[in-house]
């Protein structure tokens, strides 16, 4: 089968979205599928992440959700997405975020071959609300619709509409993980890992951690809006490292010495990737009490109210000091992240795909674009 996986973000940066593109995509061709990914980025054809990867134009800075989004929201983005999937003469489009502008909106309304699109975002703020009304007929016209977790299809729902909409949660790769060698620790250490912008809530590990008595050390992986402010604002204590953003191969490293993962976002959430990484690599998480990371933790994390600073200290005194509640998180995360992988996800993709083409075939699929 020839699929064309269609990214509504630069892969060129990095991102949740961008991150189930390329895993997706790898384990498609690893099961023996045909993949051409399409997404904002120089125009062209490219090898990227191990995939082909054809750009469709230069991608600008958008904020939204609460962060800020590499997206392509041109006309010239929208035409060249389209005459790359004619060219690409894909049995099946496969859409991530079809209502964002640019080459997923495009994607989704060109027609020539079965639509599917996954829907990854949380929050139903009131712009995309309205957005989601006024495209409506986009997500009917759908040939089969996906969500990430329940808290996206709601999301879905409350912009479009209440429509049928299967779940498959996002996945990792297992194994990567769980293989990592470990970096060099020489004391208890806690690691973030996220872009540095209020949503993601690293102020509130910073105050909790400032506030931790005892050789402990905190490890930062990432960059973003409010690093320098931060950084500033907690020079002081020598405990702290800012790393900045990292290789995969550093990255996994990181997880593998860490001895807890604080995971402290405030809110915008679908599931939680980053979480169930530090499963698989062993590291107990702690983790905002957010309903996208409650489906993604699965009762494997210690969970505390969102921006609690008090809580979320006493959390990881208790994490970093003792061993009996850490231990329990932490073969309770192996199990849980081990039903996680690529492979499985792409599985399950696949026959989503076939149903589709079957459909198609019988003349009973909403094929076409939509009206």
């Amino acid at each position: 089968m020839r699929i064309a996986l269609v990214s509504p973000y630069d892969l060129a940066i990095p991102g949740g979205v961008q991150a189930q593109v390329f895993g997706l995509g790898r384990a498609l061709v690893a099961a023996g599928h045909g993949v051409v990914v399409l997404a904002p980025g120089p125009k062209g054809a490219a090898q990227l992440g191990g995939l082909d990867v054809v750009g469709v134009g230069r991608s600008f800075a958008v904020r939204a959700n609460g962060s800020l989004a590499p997206v392509a929201p041109t006309p010239g983005a929208m035409l060249r997405t389209r005459l790359a999937l004619r060219d690409a003469a894909a049995d099946v489009i496969h859409v991530h975020e079809p209502l964002v502008p640019g080459p997923a909106l495009a994607a989704a309304t060109t027609g020539g071959a079965p639509v599917i699109g996954t829907f990854h975002r949380a929050r139903a703020s009131r712009t995309y609300v309205v957005y989601g009304h006024v495209l409506h007929r986009v997500v009917g016209g759908l040939d089969d619709r996906v969500a990430v977790s329940e808290v996206a299809r709601a999301t879905l729902w409350a912009a479009a509409g209440p429509c049928e909409c299967a779940i498959l949660a996002n996945a990792i790769d297992v194994e990567r993980f769980a293989g990592a060698a470990a970096a060099p620790a020489d004391a208890p250490t806690v690691l973030f890992v996220g872009r540095v912008e209020r949503r993601k809530g690293l102020a509130v590990v910073l105050e909790a951690f400032a506030g931790l008595p005892g050789d402990f050390r905190l490890r930062i992986v990432g960059d973003g809006p409010e690093a320098a402010a931060l950084r500033r604002r907690f020079e002081h204590d020598r405990r702290i490292s800012w790393l900045g953003p990292v290789a995969d191969e550093a990255l996994d490293r990181e997880f593998a010495a860490a001895r807890v993962l604080a995971a402290p976002a405030l809110g915008g959430e679908s599931f939680g990737v980053v979480l169930l990484e530090a499963m698989a690599a062993g590291v107990a998480v702690v983790a905002s009490d957010l309903p996208g990371y409650r489906i993604a933790a699965a009762g494997a994390a210690a969970l505390f109210p969102p921006g609690d600073t008090a809580a979320l200290r006493r959390a990881l005194q208790s994490l970093l000091s003792a061993e009996g509640e850490h231990d329990r998180l932490v073969a309770a995360g192996r199990l849980v992240a081990a039903r996680h992988s690529f492979g499985d996800l792409a599985a399950a993709y696949a026959a989503r795909y076939a149903a589709v083409l079957a459909a198609v075939s019988r003349g009973s699929a909403r094929h076409g674009p939509a009206h």
